[in-house]
């Protein structure tokens, strides 16, 4: 079988930007499609999110939304520094932040400001090529496991080698971590009735859509289940280059 990373998609060296217009434009790019923050603190393990609700390159300032779990802030307001990353269209977007962040609130809302970072790392990881699936064509998943009461039934909207992205209707934020790994994640298509572990790498309820979204990252996945992904994604990856073909 063909490798699914192919020469065109190897992998890209990460770029330091350090221009605040390269900067803020980048970090605006997040902030306009709403893409979540994964915050992790130095020396510490849990995973905090957030996204970005303002970028100005005038005064050369961010504010980040209240952080989930809110318990994080006594890390901020400790003084501790952390790393922000964030993902827009399979590029990676991080940085550092060593400086003091304000805890600021309007109208019952919580958020944090301070300074536009001064570098930023964007990292095209093209050896992760990211498959979406068609609408008509959403494969079933069920998340289960030690951690949850009960399996909860999504659709798997994206694919890459590394992890995936599921829909799930209505609200669940409530029964899913941020951070956590789940131990049984079954989608018949891709790997029969093996179920594999994946660690919650992002959470988002849109409330127009009454629709959850989750990025999962696969966790110590076995060759056969790699495999099996590489096929999958490669098969996709055929398909949407055959319909590009139609398209011109």
């Amino acid at each position: 079988m063909p490798n699914a990373l192919s020469a065109d998609d190897s992998p890209q060296p990460p770029k330091v930007l350090t221009t605040p217009l390269e900067i803020s434009s980048n970090l605006r790019q997040l902030q306009e499609s709403h893409d979540p923050l994964i915050i992790t603190f130095h020396e510490r393990s849990q995973r905090f999110q957030s996204y970005l609700i303002k970028v100005d390159r005038e005064t050369a300032t961010i504010a980040l939304d209240e952080m989930i779990p809110r318990d994080g802030e006594r890390f901020l307001q400790a003084g501790e520094p952390f790393k922000v990353e964030g993902f827009h269209e399979g590029v990676r977007i991080a940085w550092e932040c060593t400086g003091t962040l304000n805890i600021e609130e309007s109208e019952g809302d919580r958020f944090y400001t301070g300074d536009l970072p001064t570098e930023v790392v964007y990292h095209q990881r093209r050896n992760a090529f990211r498959a979406a699936l068609k609408l008509t064509d959403l494969v079933s998943v069920e998340l289960g496991g030690e951690k949850l009461k009960a399996p909860i039934n999504g659709k798997l909207l994206d694919i890459s080698a590394t992890g995936c992205k599921l829909r799930f209707e209505g609200d669940i934020t409530d029964r899913l971590q941020l951070g956590q790994v789940y131990d049984r994640m079954i989608a018949t298509p891709l790997f029969g009735n093996q179920p594999i572990s994946v660690e919650l790498r992002y959470l988002h309820f849109e409330e127009k859509l009454n629709i959850t979204f989750a990025g999962l990252r696969f966790h110590n996945i076995s060759g056969q289940a790699a495999r099996n992904v590489e096929r999958f994604v490669y098969q996709l990856q055929r398909e949407a280059r055959r319909f590009d073909k139609d398209d011109l």
